[in-house]
């Protein structure tokens, strides 16, 4: 368990998993890994779905208060595209920014085919109509989001390479129309040996402004003798220049303990692709086991405390 002080620093919502397949208006297999996002006043988890072929597409839930009362799409809102091969074998684990210069929401989102996985970029105003920017980084890529605002009149992305030879750290590219991008760097890298995220790391939800920097959610894989164990930890960038770590936690924030997060399609994961920040609260969204969706919160005040 992580605690700030003697306090555990996220607590699970007494409603979870908020989320799963029993919840959806037509047959799948699991739902999870869902990006978040305000959106006209209501709650939005893009959320993914695996259907019973094994295929992933792009489901939206709402809900009034974040927590429960979800209303799901009646269909797939975001499904891959039969014009796009890198879609061949679905889409998968969204990341939501609203670009309030642009005043479009930027879905970065993993498109999987026999090519591998790969980052594509997709915007919409009311997650009905979409304009698909298709694929921005080559395979294999995955865990992408962007910054909600320019720095330098450069859009930046956050990414997670996978190299031939190893080593999944996080990665920072720029970009000055969303489609083309370069000036490719590590960003924060994978620890080695026998920490909790010495496996690899990618980012989890979308970069949240604070007055203290752009504040980072991550997961860290930790391989062990029965499997992978996935858990979140923290990172801290500089406002001006997010190529500056200034902050990282040394233990992780947020862990597989629940039944819902140990048992499942993949056990021992706690995963997510989206928080959102209300009334100084952070609710995190996260996927338990690749088969559910839940919910945990912690003060915003707290949460940056654990990067002191």
């Amino acid at each position: 368990m992580t605690t700030v002080g003697s306090k555990q620093l996220f607590s699970r919502s007494e409603q979870n998993p908020i989320l799963s397949a029993a919840d959806w208006p037509y047959p799948i297999n699991t739902a999870f890994n869902a990006a978040a996002a305000l959106v006209d006043g209501e709650t939005l988890l893009l959320t993914r779905v695996e259907d019973r072929q094994g295929v992933s597409h792009l489901t939206a839930a709402r809900s009034a208060d974040g927590f429960s009362g979800w209303r799901v799409d009646a269909e797939p809102t975001l499904s891959s595209s039969t014009e796009r091969p890198q879609e061949q074998w679905g889409i998968e684990d969204p990341r939501i920014t609203w670009l309030e210069s642009l005043g479009v929401y930027a879905v970065t989102y993993t498109a999987y085919s026999p090519d591998g996985a790969l980052v594509a970029l997709a915007t919409t105003k009311d997650f009905r109509r979409w304009q698909r920017l298709g694929a921005v980084m080559t395979p294999d890529n995955k865990d992408a989001a962007l910054l909600p605002q320019q720095i330098d009149s450069q859009w930046v992305m956050l990414h997670r390479p996978m190299p031939g030879m190893g080593g999944g750290h996080i990665w920072l590219s720029t970009s000055p129309d969303l489609v083309h991008w370069g000036n490719h760097r590590v960003l924060l890298r994978a620890r080695t040996g026998p920490y909790w995220d010495g496996g690899k790391i990618g980012l989890s939800a979308q970069p949240l402004w604070t007055e203290r920097g752009w504040l980072l959610l991550y997961h860290g894989v930790k391989e062990t003798c029965f499997g992978s164990i996935y858990r979140q930890g923290l990172a801290l960038l500089d406002l001006a220049d997010p190529r500056r770590v200034i902050g990282r936690t040394n233990e992780w924030v947020f862990s597989p303990e629940t039944s819902y997060e140990r048992m499942g399609d993949v056990g021992n994961v706690v995963f997510s692709c989206g928080w959102t920040l209300v009334d100084g609260q952070v609710r995190l969204y996260y996927a338990g086991a690749d088969t559910c969706m839940a919910v945990a919160t912690a003060p915003l005040d707290d949460v940056l405390a654990a990067l002191n």
